[in-house]
């Protein structure tokens, strides 16, 4: 019984496409950014910055929830 249980829960969970959007555009926005820094040489020191602070902040945010 567990294993139909966990069947379906795994069944509506690959059907769900409510965050999809979100991620699909932070990784074209992701895209951009690598591409601009690529064309761009000067602009590419600032985005690294960017990520940085992005990623410093994601791992804050992430040990303060566990």
């Amino acid at each position: 019984m567990k294993f139909v249980q966990k069947y379906r829960f795994a069944a509506r969970l690959w059907k769900e496409t409510k965050g999809q959007d979100l991620i699909e555009y932070a990784l074209m926005a992701g895209f951009v950014a690598v591409a601009a820094g690529a064309v761009m040489p000067g602009v590419g020191e600032n985005i690294s910055q960017i990520f940085s602070k992005i990623s410093s902040s994601l791992g804050s945010a992430a040990s303060q929830g566990s």
